[in-house]
């Protein structure tokens, strides 16, 4: 087999098991949610602003400490949101699938106790009842229908919100 024979049967094989693997992610009508963890400890003061439409009152931060990629392609974490001068702080334990631009609200805290939500389901990312989850997967979690390779760039990207690479 000539080199450029070579190369393009590499890059073939290449594309095959990416897209393979793409596939089990987003078309994959078995794909199971692995177990979820009880809802993490959380922080205020470590929280990244989340950067929200101006006409948004309520501020979101996600705790940089509580963000976790699973095997199954869900992004977890739990996001924090506020009024500005408010002393009240309501947190969501959430994950995102990116694969199929959803998300799953699965306890809320408005007084540091979790409260765990009865049976919950994945909602679209764009249901205008969370801009918040919208702004976190288009600027820090997802990189088009994958996760963002690492915690790492996820924090990064949260960081300098003026540079958004999708």
């Amino acid at each position: 087999m000539t080199t450029a024979a070579k190369f393009t049967h590499l890059l073939a094989t290449a594309a095959l098991v990416t897209g393979t693997a793409h596939a089990q992610l987003v078309d994959n009508p078995d794909w199971q949610e692995s177990a979820v963890p009880p809802p993490p400890a959380y922080d205020v003061k470590r929280a990244l602003q989340i950067e929200m439409p101006a006409y948004m009152t309520l501020k979101f931060g996600i705790d940089p400490k509580t963000i976790v990629i699973t095997p199954d392609g869900v992004v977890r974490y739990v996001v924090l949101g506020w009024r500005e001068g408010g002393g009240t702080v309501n947190a969501f334990y959430e994950g995102v699938r990116c694969a199929t631009a959803e998300y799953k609200t699965y306890a809320r805290s408005a007084d540091g106790a979790w409260r765990l939500v009865d049976n919950p389901d994945w909602k679209r990312i764009d249901d205008r009842n969370s801009i918040y989850t919208y702004e976190l997967s288009r600027q820090a979690l997802c990189r088009g229908r994958a996760p963002r390779a690492s915690v790492t760039d996820m924090v990064r990207e949260l960081k300098r919100p003026e540079i958004l690479l999708n």
